[in-house]
């Protein structure tokens, strides 16, 4: 039985891009609304040449909807291509579009989208307002103590460091001692640069960004900053015009997965259907199409 999922109306504010990267004000942004699906009861049928009788307890048991459990799906509106509203203010994406073809394949749940910024989302999380974050979250050992994820990953990025595009001075972290920085906080990519900061002295002037993916690539390609990191598909996502590029070697292989919270039963019940319905997706070549769809590549497959 395939569910329309209905996003709920709420305030915007800016959010981060890269794949983890959010900024400091509530998002609640609208997306557009799509009506529950209806489906029309089984009609009486005739076999054996005859019409079949249905008592009325019955009939009225045979139609009596099956329990659905509606889940809140946290998100945002500010990763291009991953989780935005297009030009009619419809709330669309790769992660989007993902989270609805698994709600298609998962009769016993209803999935409805929230949009936050993004650097509410694991509070939100936490504070039980969503049931789990679709934002192409990074999976690494300081999210994994705190957070539960599921299994199967949807997709997998290696994070780079991004500079302007006639900049051949950085290729390393190194090479970034003394100079700006600019990452979204609580993003897998300000706890890279947080890392390395902790073991060189806070080298590194890390500058948090509370603005969306033109933010990042002004304040680069203008010398504000210096670079940012970022999974390496996004680049031609946030910055059509080629004004940054990537360098360097790979800081990084992740994978991405949904978040849930951690020690809860039901959380896990859900991740483990999600699971199963993700491998189906692989299997029949969905994911693949949807990734290259909207992020231009199939970065669904295993890169480590």
């Amino acid at each position: 039985m395939k569910k329309s999922l209905s996003v709920l109306t709420a305030a915007i504010g800016l959010a981060v891009v890269m794949g983890g990267c959010g900024n400091n004000s509530s998002n609640n942004a609208s997306g557009a609304s799509q009506a529950p699906a209806t489906e029309s009861a089984p009609a009486s049928s005739s076999a054996a040449g005859g019409t079949a009788e249905v008592s009325p307890s019955a009939s009225a048991e045979s139609s009596a909807p099956a329990e659905v459990k509606k889940i809140i799906v946290g998100t945002g509106t500010q990763f291009p291509k991953v989780a935005f509203l297009d030009e009619s203010g419809k709330l669309t994406g790769f992660d989007v579009e993902l989270v609805r073809e698994i709600d298609n394949r998962l009769p016993e749940y209803e999935f409805e989208l929230q949009t936050y910024d993004f650097s509410n989302l694991l509070l939100s999380l936490e504070t039980k307002k969503i049931d789990f974050i679709a934002h192409e979250m990074e999976k690494n050992p300081e999210r994994e103590a705190k957070y539960l994820f599921n299994k199967e990953p949807y997709a997998h990025w290696q994070n780079k460091i991004l500079v302007a595009k006639d900049n051949d001075s950085i290729q390393t972290l190194d090479d970034l001692k003394g100079k700006k920085v600019i990452v979204g906080a609580t993003s897998a990519e300000a706890q890279i640069v947080e890392n390395y900061n902790k073991e060189h002295d806070n080298a590194i002037k890390i500058v948090y960004s509370g603005s969306g993916s033109a933010d990042y690539v002004t304040q680069i390609s203008s010398g504000r900053v210096d670079a940012t990191i970022g999974p390496d598909f996004t680049l031609p996502l946030i910055d059509p015009e080629g004004k940054l590029k990537s360098v360097g070697d790979h800081l990084s292989a992740a994978d991405i997965l949904f978040v849930f919270r951690k020690d809860d039963p039901e959380e896990q019940t859900l991740a483990d259907a999600i699971d199963e319905a993700i491998k189906e997706i692989k299997a029949d070549g969905t994911l693949s199409k949807l990734s290259t769809e909207w992020l231009g590549a199939d970065f669904t497959q295993d890169i480590k």
